[in-house]
């Protein structure tokens, strides 16, 4: 073991070597597959030693230079950047690292690179330093705009990090005209005195053809889109294979009463609900969720494809799917009077809501009958609403509401905290083109499968704990005192004092004392950019949001990967089976950082789609006015969303007044005319004009035409509630929710 590790460590130090995953060093090092588990022993013993390092990407790098600090690049306009350092960081620096363009190498935005420090301060006294090593690239894959000049092509790349635009070769490759997007794999990257080098691989077509915008995104988040053959061909296997009615080695519900509540739209459907109280007042509640599992075979290339791709991702105009519609829309989904295979979790809960006792199975069931959200409201508004519905299944339904609003007074009364922030929905007309926007309504009917679903995710993970078992947990940190005391500070110059900022019941007083003031824009955005990402890891951490101790995610399998382990670690729970159990430590610490790239991908990739199609709306409509909340505040200016079209963009300070100036007021986050005393705070409703937009550049650019609005505050009727009113949208720290699914926790 010592002779192994002393030879990865020495293989890492050796000059020019580059971060890679271990798979790949252990095929550098001759590893052959037998000794793959000595090999990551000896991996983890070196990272322990301090011989290398094990990067949140999962590469693998060498030892530290003294005095030389990790970080990640964020590229500003003129071409300079910022280095957002990692932990640990030095204890004289606060804030991010101001790196010079001469100083930056050829590192882009998003690339791991390795800093050391300068004495010199940069133009606004932050601490500066220069690019020893870039570790690792963010991507070497963009999509820009196709034009040919000298005899030559150039792709001028999308956004604003790139200046000048990268040379391809000779023109007309790939059939590529002037104006039509393509994709470029980039050979070398610009820098100062240095032009970009790449390669021509694929036209996606001219901007605002139907679809461009949306192959743009996927290209540019480098998401897998179709899948492989050998995937497709193991998934008609499971299909051929699949048989309904063997049910020899699982629990059959068949014949109980249970039903789906789903969007209008959707066509997976993982979880299924049956509820029954007995005579002394106890709730059964079950809890049955898709047995993916029993399709997807650890190794198999289905396997490793919803591996690789991690989640399911939900852009405006297309699903790209983590497994083959042959069973995320098929054999694993939860359709009506079709028998299905699920694990079911079954929770005894007292009149009061508390959990009494708990018990898993594998199952078949056989759902009586699907309802969307929309059908499921008036029959609790008026329980005599819905002829068609039978007695005892309008009963289950109202039974389901009392439950369900048990446990989420309950859930808030230990301190969970959920923040009131609307969604809103692009209205899109055949072509994918914005025609309008609506507010996404978060009601009672949603709020039952949602009390629902964390109900089985905690109960699920307090057994594998419990066990002491390794598992993928779904961990929310609790958030920096720093940011805690901003936000305290913040909320007290608002005139809402904050006792502790640590009290999740002082947060929870907040959040009720804003709701409907003028100031309730403010203190939410406030809040969330507080509190850190929610992510996965097998790490035995807290989740801050939902105050549990333990929490993991089971519900999804047709759409995340982390589920799916789950219910692998849960058949052997159930079975007695070891061999179907989880990962080591080793392997879900790798898993817990792919899924949680994969998911913030998916997130950013869906607004970024959201971003462009907002900006194609825009495009001819400039000087067009709309009412704004002011997002953002800088020293440069503000941000604002509009209120009916959810457009974000800046209004500079210099087109606020040529007859002030303008201060920038951290604390209260507010720009502050120093004749007038005019302010412009996070919050404010303004009217403002379309000035600028550049779709390439994802640009958009408003002038104010109205001053900022904040009407009187009015009496809090919500002041003495015991949670968040049910009638309105809400929306998590970093779990946002998709089209046609649950929101993430």
């Amino acid at each position: 073991m010592v002779g192994l590790r002393k030879l990865i460590s020495e293989f890492v130090q050796r000059p020019g070597y580059a971060a890679m995953k271990p798979k790949a060093l252990a095929k550098k090092l001759g590893i052959t597959k037998r000794r793959m588990e000595e090999f990551n022993d000896a991996l983890s013993e070196a990272e322990a030693a301090g011989e290398l390092k094990v990067l949140e990407s999962g590469r693998v790098q060498a030892k530290r230079p003294a005095k030389t600090y990790l970080g990640t690049v964020r590229k500003i306009a003129r071409g300079d950047a910022f280095v957002i350092l990692h932990e640990p960081k030095p204890t004289d620096v606060t804030g991010d690292v101001y790196v010079d363009a001469r100083d930056l190498k050829d590192a882009q935005s998003g690339d791991e690179v390795l800093i050391k420090l300068l004495k010199r301060r940069g133009p606004s006294g932050q601490p500066t330093g220069f690019v020893q090593e870039i570790l690792q690239r963010a991507t070497n894959v963009f999509v820009g705009t196709y034009l040919e000049e000298d005899e030559a092509g150039w792709v001028q790349i999308d956004g604003k990090d790139y200046s000048h635009p990268v040379w391809v070769g000779d023109p007309g490759a790939k059939g590529a005209q002037p104006g039509d997007k393509v994709v470029v794999e980039m050979l070398r990257f610009p820098a100062v005195g240095q032009i970009g080098e790449g390669v021509l691989t694929k036209v996606l077509g001219a901007r605002g053809e139907p679809g461009v915008d949306t192959q743009i995104v996927i290209h540019e988040f480098g998401m897998p889109d179709e899948f492989p053959e050998a995937v497709l061909a193991d998934a008609r296997l499971e299909a051929e294979n699949f048989r309904e009615h063997d049910l020899s080695d699982r629990e059959d519900l068949t014949a109980m009463t249970i039903v789906t509540i789903d969007p209008v739209d959707a066509r997976d459907f993982d979880d299924a609900i049956s509820l029954e109280r007995w005579e002394n007042g106890h709730w059964h509640l079950g809890v049955h969720i898709a047995d993916v599992s029993h399709f997807v075979q650890p190794g198999t290339a289905l396997d490793r494809e919803a591996e690789r791709r991690g989640t399911s991702v939900y852009l405006p105009t297309k699903v790209i799917p983590m497994l083959p519609e042959v069973i995320s829309n098929g054999l694993a989904s939860l359709q009506a009077n079709r028998v299905r295979f699920t694990m079911s979790a079954f929770i005894e809960f007292s009149p009061e809501g508390i959990p009494v006792s708990t018990r898993f199975s594998r199952s078949a069931i056989k759902v009586t009958r699907r309802f969307a959200y929309e059908q499921v409201m008036p029959i609790l508004r008026d329980p005599t609403d819905g002829q068609d519905v039978p007695d005892n299944i309008r009963k289950l339904l109202a039974d389901m509401h009392e439950l369900a609003m048990l446990l989420r007074r309950r859930r808030f009364t230990r301190g969970a905290l959920e923040l009131d922030m609307p969604e809103v929905k692009l209205d899109l007309d055949k072509d994918g083109k914005v025609t309008g926007a609506h507010e996404t309504v978060h009601d009672d009917s949603h709020q039952i499968i949602e009390e629902f679903m964390l109900a089985a995710n905690i109960a699920v993970a307090v057994e594998l704990n419990d066990r002491g078992l390794t598992f993928m947990r779904r961990v929310h940190a609790d958030p920096s005192p720093q940011k805690l005391a901003a936000l305290q500070e913040f909320a007290g110059n608002l005139g809402y004092p904050l006792k502790q900022a640590q009290s999740r019941r002082d947060l929870q007083n907040l959040l009720k004392r804003v709701k409907g003031q003028p100031e309730e824009h403010a203190v939410n955005y406030a809040l969330l950019r507080s509190l850190k990402q929610a992510e996965y890891s097998p790490i035995e951490l807290a989740h801050y949001a939902l105050a549990e101790q333990h929490y993991c995610h089971f519900t999804s399998p047709i759409r995340r990967y982390p589920d799916l382990l789950i219910h692998r670690l849960m058949e052997s729970v159930i079975t007695g089976h070891k061999s179907s159990g989880g990962p080591g430590m080793e392997e879900a610490l790798r898993l817990g950082r792919h899924c949680s790239m994969t998911e913030r991908r998916a997130e950013r990739a869906e607004r970024e789609l959201t971003k462009i199609k907002l900006l194609s709306y825009f495009e001819n409509r400039t000087g067009e006015r709309m009412e704004a909340i002011i997002t953002a505040v800088d020293r440069y200016g503000f941000f604002c969303r509009g209120v009916e079209i959810p457009a974000e963009g800046l209004v500079h300070i210099s087109t606020l007044s040529n007859q002030d100036y303008y201060d920038f007021d951290r604390p209260t986050m507010s720009l502050i005319a120093r004749g007038s005393g005019k302010a412009f705070r996070l919050g404010d409703r303004v009217t403002v004009e379309v000035a600028h937009v550049d779709v390439d550049r994802r640009e958009l650019n408003f002038k104010l035409v109205g001053t900022a609005r904040r009407p009187p505050r009015r009496p809090n009727e919500n002041a003495l509630q015991h949670g968040p009113p049910k009638s309105r949208s809400h929306k998590k720290p970093s779990d946002k929710k998709k089209p046609n699914k649950r929101r993430r926790r």
